[in-house]
């Protein structure tokens, strides 16, 4: 079923969902089970699956020379998606990225998909190559996640990149695209990056899901301002549960987020980082009880592996 239904089927009731990330090569499908399991209780709809862009490896040749390769650590998105159907009867949700593929490989991925039963697909652009400053498409790639929209838009439609085929079953993906209350790092205003948004939708995106925020106000005022630039589609609210002390330097320098300085005092305070998880696990129920007050669609958790602080929240609210 598609996130929209779930949303409309949901009579402005708050759903759970949450996002896993696919086991590292080398490790066994039951670990990601282990952290699933837990959070089943609470009867999410849909749960999505993050696609990891490609790394350089660099292979020790002899005569001190290096062999640059490219390898996925975490590959297996989309037979995750299809094991977590089969095994929970859930709706998985991918992760499509501009980087690192090529349209004609996002083709077929996104064939797969239909193939299995997938309703859902997430376009994101990805992020840059850990060793290049900007992001930069792979050659005959798609650019930007407006472009990775609509080539999943045209799909639907029975349009394929090259062949002519006779389409006798049509995809019809429910598409969802990232937003950001704090504007993207590499925006030069909130107005910009808002037109973006708007630019994906009307490319075919129909729901939104924020990157992580710590002050509500800032999710609020993001969906006031997409309303009034004629965003009309669901926007659900991302969050992220703080965890270990060292958070406090890395999310506002990756994600180029601003924390609550009354959650960076708490953090400060903490002896070590099994106190910090639990002053992370309040300050999160808090935000989600407020955000629930306040009737958004769907409380998403990025749970980056870790299910316990998650299942800790999710009790005291579903």
């Amino acid at each position: 079923m598609k996130v929209t239904d779930h949303i409309k089927n949901a009579n402005g009731k708050t759903l759970f969902s949450f996002e896993v990330i696919p086991p590292q090569k080398g490790k066994n499908i039951q670990d990601l089970y282990n952290n699933i399991d837990p959070l089943m209780e609470f009867k999410p709809p849909f749960i999505d699956v993050t696609t990891s862009r490609e790394e350089y490896v660099y292979l020790d040749k002899g005569n001190g020379l290096l062999d640059k390769r490219i390898t996925r650590m975490r590959p297996g998105t989309v037979g995750i998606c299809a094991s977590i159907m089969h095994k929970y009867q859930v709706d998985a949700i991918p992760h499509l990225l501009c980087g690192g593929f090529t349209k004609e490989e996002t083709e077929y991925v996104l064939v797969d998909c239909h193939y299995l039963g997938l309703d859902n697909v997430m376009a994101l652009r990805g992020d840059s190559m850990k060793d290049e400053p900007y992001f930069k498409p792979v050659k005959g790639g798609n650019a930007f996640a407006t472009e990775l929209v609509g080539q999943i838009a045209n799909l639907n439609r029975g349009q394929y990149l090259h062949d002519d085929v006779l389409v006798e079953h049509y995809s019809d993906f429910c598409i969802g695209v990232a937003g950001y209350p704090e504007k993207h790092m590499e925006a030069p205003s909130l107005v910009s990056d808002l037109r973006r948004l708007k630019e994906k939708v009307d490319a075919g995106a129909d729901y939104v899901v924020t990157q992580m925020f710590f002050d509500n106000n800032k999710y609020f005022e993001f969906v006031k301002a997409a309303r009034e630039m004629g965003i009309n589609v669901p926007i659900i609210p991302g969050i992220k549960p703080l965890a270990v002390k060292r958070h406090l330097q890395v999310l506002p320098q990756v994600f180029k987020i601003d924390l609550p300085q009354d959650l960076i005092d708490a953090v400060d305070g903490c002896k070590d980082n099994k106190a910090v998880r639990q002053v992370g696990i309040e300050f999160a129920i808090q935000q989600s009880k407020e955000l629930l007050a306040a009737g958004v669609p769907v409380l998403h958790y990025y749970s980056m592996g870790k299910s316990d602080n998650i299942q800790a929240i999710a009790s005291e609210l579903f």
